[in-house]
């Protein structure tokens, strides 16, 4: 697989996409200086990273490896050694510039394989190694004929894009070496694929249990807790389940294309929202058994849910949040924490698509775009109790002397499906009565 102008083109113009729907046109091209916010390359690493038993190779500088190693808290129940967080580089010098680094590649893979006895070897191409013509696609092949082993090649070189096209790209690559090599001995005739989960602090495991006390099978996923012999087999699902990932559409089009497979796009953040992902996985699989068997337990679940959250919804009664993530989680969570009884004043759009903004406007009042500039202003505006943001936005809560929870990929708690809300629900009330916000704000006794 080649990254052409054309495969980037077909890519950034996804039919499938809201904004080729919406707008019309497709995803912004790429632009000179765009990518200092995660380039292609970290976008296809982070895709592709929970994938615990494949040893996940660099062929680059080792500073390419060390901009996104370890980047989220990606869970894994894999039994063998964990091969993500070993950091695997083939440390491309001036002189391999000079002279090429395919011998240099060719040797790195030899040595994992013999070392490391992976399930898959991803070797991801870098600025770099894409500038000077590094041949990856025959050294891959070569040494997964040797050695009878995936070795897949990750053409997502960060000077083609931001990470949402690194993500499309390494969907790319999956798609065509390992997406339909090997055929499982049964089909499930509830099976399922997950997708554009990365399982961080276990979100994931949340709703997987829940999907398989109803009798839906996971066939495989991408590629939170991941495995490769199941990817291999993830032709052979019934459903493709969209979770929170728009850059993954392209990828769940064209495995209804080839395969049939026709797919949903779903969150399982929240009480409403969880339930009603559950109806919708259920209804696409048309079996009226499954669906008795669903609302049974989508029931049951909320009863036990709502008994649960109750202490928590009267002392969050009547406090005001803003909420400050951007993507389908400007609204996904902004469901969650409606659920748990906050009155969301507003939600940023950063990043969002055109379908995650009028979703947004149906569930929260005030969206805004630059949160430097307009979150100030309207925690002021609006006596707001807490923010709800990803790390950097901490400085804003202390400077204002409110309460904060972290809810992007640096939370150490899952809060995703029924169970995970109950741990959103504590963490906010845990966050609003935590004294340090105030005191934080307040000047040192020296300085008084």
């Amino acid at each position: 697989m080649v990254v052409s102008k054309t495969l980037i083109k077909e890519l950034l113009s996804e039919s499938d996409c809201s904004h080729s729907k919406i707008k019309k046109s497709g995803c912004d091209k790429p632009k000179p200086g765009n990518t200092s916010g995660g380039c292609a390359y970290e976008g296809a690493q982070i895709s592709l990273f929970p994938y615990a038993d494949t040893a996940h190779l660099v062929h680059g500088p080792h500073t390419c490896l060390g901009a996104s190693w370890e980047t989220r808290a990606s869970l894994t129940s894999y039994q063998g050694e964990n091969n993500t967080p070993l950091g695997y580089c083939t440390n491309i010098t001036s002189q391999d510039i000079i002279f090429g680094g395919d011998k240099k590649l060719g040797e790195a893979i030899e040595y994992i394989v013999t070392k490391k006895r992976p399930k898959a070897v991803f070797v991801y191409e870098t600025c770099v190694t894409a500038m000077i013509g590094d041949n990856i696609d025959h050294i891959c092949k070569t040494a997964q004929e040797r050695f009878d082993i995936p070795i897949v090649p990750i053409h997502a070189p960060g000077f083609v894009g931001g990470k949402n096209l690194g993500s499309k790209l390494a969907s790319e690559s999956i798609l065509s070496f390992l997406i339909g090599t090997k055929e499982p001995e049964t089909i499930h005739p509830f099976g399922i694929n997950l997708i554009g989960d990365y399982n961080v602090t276990g979100d994931m495991w949340q709703y997987r249990g829940i999907l398989e006390k109803i009798g839906v099978k996971v066939v495989s996923t991408l590629s939170g807790d991941g495995r490769i012999e199941e990817i291999c087999q993830a032709h052979r699902a019934k459903l493709n389940v969209l979770v929170c990932a728009k850059s993954l559409v392209s990828l769940c089009r064209k495995m209804k294309e080839r395969y049939d497979i026709p797919y949903i796009s779903v969150s399982f953040y929240g009480k409403r929202d969880t339930s009603n992902a559950l109806r919708s996985i259920v209804r696409a699989l048309r079996d009226e058994n499954l669906s008795k068997r669903a609302e049974h337990f989508i029931k049951e679940e909320e009863w036990r849910l709502e008994k649960m959250l109750l202490p928590y919804k009267k002392e969050l009664s009547g406090k005001k949040a803003i909420l400050n993530t951007g993507g389908n989680k400007s609204w996904s969570i902004a469901s969650a924490l409606q659920d748990i009884g906050l009155n969301v004043v507003a939600t940023s759009i950063n990043k969002s698509t055109e379908e995650d903004i009028e979703l947004a406007k149906k569930y929260v009042g005030i969206v805004f775009k630059n949160p430097s500039i307009d979150q100030p202003k309207l925690i002021d505006e609006h006596g707001i109790d807490i923010l709800l943001a990803g790390g950097r936005s901490l400085y804003t809560a202390i400077k204002k002397k409110i309460a904060f929870v972290d809810v992007n990929q640096e939370k150490k708690l899952s809060y995703g499906a029924y169970a995970g809300l109950v741990n959103l629900a504590r963490d906010v009330s845990l966050a609003l009565s935590n004294p340090v916000f105030k005191l934080v704000g307040e000047k040192a006794p020296w300085e008084s």
